[in-house]
């Protein structure tokens, strides 16, 4: 039954290009459907490699990979956050590929075994129809001018959202979060959660939004401003990895290439994602123009349930 079960939602949650009864390559993948739609398109149409794909938060997408441990079937893995890329490295399930279409990604967006799609950061997403004034830092949504008007995202449901908790709790503290609960800002469950209620309307602003997905809001005409606190923030890169058990290697191979090559990061760049290559354009703020906050990953994450403990229990979660 579980077997069946597992089939029926991967045959309905996947995309075959071209029809064919098999896939050439599969990839997995969290963050936006039409990201991975337009690279496995233009990869099949560049050459021939037919690419299967399953879309889903993060979570679901690290839930279907335990699940199919005994019969693994990803051979692609694309992750919202970069502690994914550690962590399944640390476990001995990543095949090293250093991709030639890699040498300008920065060298902190590349590993032996990872290298990023693309690179979001945190944000302040700001409703200007809101009645409230443009805030330009984070201490400004704890003010009288945003009481009860503010969501957060949870630091236990994103991962982006608690690395800016860790970064900015390193070097000041729970004091922000203490005057944002006693503004009465509320945590409203992941990304598009905590950012919907400012794009109808009910809320003002978003503390650490996803930047590409309040700008794509934007793009479509909804009332949201984007901005980027200079006091700092934090960047949530996306790593591709080539999972070891892989049978399609050299399939797996062209599709990182392809990621990283002109045409990829073209498309990275549409969905207004930072490209992961330096010297490719984007039609937004890019990492050069960002303060980025300095957050010891290792020390964070070692540190995660009493980080989370303490932000629970100021918003009294």
């Amino acid at each position: 039954m579980l077997e069946a079960t597992l089939r029926a939602g991967v045959a309905a949650a996947t995309l075959l290009i071209a029809g064919a009864a098999a896939a050439d390559v599969t990839v997995y993948t969290a963050g936006p459907g039409a990201l991975i739609e337009k690279l496995a398109a233009g990869f099949t149409a560049e050459t021939g490699v037919k690419v299967e794909f399953f879309q889903a938060t993060t979570g679901k997408v690290m839930a279907r990979i335990e699940a199919e441990a005994a019969n693994p079937v990803v051979d692609v893995l694309i992750s919202a956050s970069w502690d994914t890329a550690t962590d399944f490295a640390a476990r001995g399930w990543l095949a090293p590929y250093a991709s030639p279409n890699a040498a300008t990604v920065p060298d902190f967006l590349k590993t032996e075994t990872a290298v990023a799609q693309g690179v979001a950061a945190l944000a302040i997403a700001w409703n200007p129809a809101s009645g409230t004034p443009r805030p330009a830092e984070w201490a400004d949504l704890a003010g009288p001018d945003y009481k009860d008007l503010v969501n957060l995202p949870d630091p236990a449901q994103s991962g982006s959202a608690f690395e800016l908790v860790a970064a900015l709790s390193a070097t000041q503290g729970m004091e922000l979060f203490e005057s944002l609960a006693a503004n009465g800002a509320a945590v409203a469950g992941a990304n598009a959660a905590a950012l919907n209620p400012v794009l109808q309307g009910a809320k003002a602003a978003v503390f650490g939004a996803v930047d590409y997905i309040a700008l794509n809001a934007k793009a479509k005409g909804e009332s949201i401003e984007v901005i980027f606190p200079e006091s700092g923030t934090v960047v949530a890169p996306r790593p591709v990895m080539i999972l070891n058990w892989s049978k399609n290697q050299d399939d797996a191979r062209k599709f990182v290439d392809y990621v990283l090559s002109d045409a990829g990061q073209a498309i990275v760049a549409s969905e207004n994602l930072m490209p992961a290559r330096s010297d490719v354009a984007a039609d937004r703020p890019l990492i050069a123009d960002l303060t980025i906050l300095p957050i010891d990953a290792d020390a964070a994450y070692g540190q995660r349930a009493e980080t989370l403990e303490a932000f629970g229990a100021i918003f009294a979660q």
